[in-house]
Protein backbone atom coordinates (compact mmCIF):
# COMPACT_ATOMS: atom_id res chain seq x y z
CA UNK A 1 0.00 0.00 0.00
CA UNK A 2 1.38 3.70 -1.05
CA UNK A 3 2.36 5.42 1.69
CA UNK A 4 0.41 9.19 1.83
CA UNK A 5 2.44 12.03 2.13
CA UNK A 6 1.37 14.96 4.36
CA UNK A 7 3.17 17.95 4.44
CA UNK A 8 3.08 21.16 6.73
CA UNK A 9 2.50 24.30 4.84
CA UNK A 10 6.20 25.72 5.52
CA UNK A 11 7.11 22.14 4.79
CA UNK A 12 5.77 22.76 1.02
CA UNK A 13 7.18 25.80 0.66
CA UNK A 14 10.89 24.77 1.38
CA UNK A 15 10.09 22.32 -1.50
CA UNK A 16 8.77 24.74 -4.08
CA UNK A 17 11.65 26.66 -2.97
CA UNK A 18 14.25 24.19 -3.50
CA UNK A 19 12.73 22.88 -6.67
CA UNK A 20 11.57 25.80 -8.67
CA UNK A 21 13.19 29.36 -7.01
CA UNK A 22 16.20 29.27 -9.52
CA UNK A 23 14.27 29.08 -12.17
CA UNK A 24 11.25 31.82 -10.98
CA UNK A 25 14.47 34.01 -9.80
CA UNK A 26 15.82 33.87 -13.33
CA UNK A 27 12.41 34.49 -14.83
CA UNK A 28 11.47 37.33 -12.76
CA UNK A 29 8.00 38.00 -10.41
CA UNK A 30 6.05 39.38 -13.50
CA UNK A 31 6.47 36.19 -15.19
CA UNK A 32 6.07 34.08 -12.39
CA UNK A 33 2.92 36.33 -11.36
CA UNK A 34 1.56 35.66 -15.31
CA UNK A 35 2.31 32.09 -15.21
CA UNK A 36 -0.03 32.25 -11.84
CA UNK A 37 -2.53 33.99 -13.99
CA UNK A 38 -2.61 31.86 -16.46
CA UNK A 39 -3.36 28.94 -14.11
CA UNK A 40 -6.02 30.67 -13.22
CA UNK A 41 -7.69 31.00 -16.56
CA UNK A 42 -6.72 27.06 -16.72
CA UNK A 43 -9.11 26.52 -13.94
CA UNK A 44 -11.66 28.53 -14.80
CA UNK A 45 -11.63 26.49 -18.47
CA UNK A 46 -12.09 23.17 -16.58
CA UNK A 47 -14.68 24.68 -13.68
CA UNK A 48 -17.80 24.00 -15.79
CA UNK A 49 -16.32 20.12 -16.85
CA UNK A 50 -16.72 19.16 -13.11
CA UNK A 51 -13.98 17.16 -14.08
CA UNK A 52 -12.41 16.15 -10.26
CA UNK A 53 -9.47 15.41 -11.46
CA UNK A 54 -8.85 18.27 -13.47
CA UNK A 55 -9.84 20.72 -11.14
CA UNK A 56 -7.53 19.38 -8.32
CA UNK A 57 -4.57 19.46 -10.74
CA UNK A 58 -5.23 23.24 -11.34
CA UNK A 59 -5.91 24.16 -7.93
CA UNK A 60 -2.34 22.24 -7.12
CA UNK A 61 -0.88 24.39 -9.69
CA UNK A 62 -2.42 27.50 -8.57
CA UNK A 63 -1.38 26.66 -5.05
CA UNK A 64 2.42 26.20 -6.19
CA UNK A 65 2.76 29.39 -8.00
CA UNK A 66 1.41 31.23 -5.54
CA UNK A 67 4.35 29.63 -3.32
CA UNK A 68 6.47 30.74 -5.97
CA UNK A 69 5.18 34.26 -5.53
CA UNK A 70 5.72 33.95 -1.66
CA UNK A 71 9.62 32.79 -2.19
CA UNK A 72 10.53 35.71 -4.75
CA UNK A 73 9.47 37.76 -2.14
CA UNK A 74 10.68 35.86 0.66
CA UNK A 75 7.32 35.90 2.43
CA UNK A 76 6.54 32.82 5.25
CA UNK A 77 2.85 31.78 4.02
CA UNK A 78 2.00 29.82 6.80
CA UNK A 79 3.11 32.80 9.49
CA UNK A 80 1.25 35.19 7.14
CA UNK A 81 -1.82 32.34 6.88
CA UNK A 82 -1.96 32.07 10.80
CA UNK A 83 -1.98 35.80 11.01
CA UNK A 84 -4.81 36.90 8.91
CA UNK A 85 -6.72 33.55 10.10
CA UNK A 86 -6.26 32.95 13.41
CA UNK A 87 -8.99 30.18 13.39
CA UNK A 88 -11.89 32.82 12.59
CA UNK A 89 -13.31 34.74 10.07
CA UNK A 90 -11.12 38.49 9.44
CA UNK A 91 -13.81 40.54 9.35
CA UNK A 92 -16.36 39.23 11.97
CA UNK A 93 -14.28 37.31 14.27
CA UNK A 94 -16.50 34.33 14.84
CA UNK A 95 -16.12 30.75 13.86
CA UNK A 96 -18.04 30.11 11.53
CA UNK A 97 -18.35 32.86 10.08
CA UNK A 98 -21.70 35.01 9.85
CA UNK A 99 -20.32 37.74 7.99
CA UNK A 100 -23.81 38.68 5.47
Amino acid sequence: MKEKLMLEINEFQQLMKDVYLKRDQQQGLERTFIHLIEEIGELAECLNSRDKKIIQSEIADIIAWIFSIANLLEIDVESSLLNKYPNQCPRCKSNPCICK
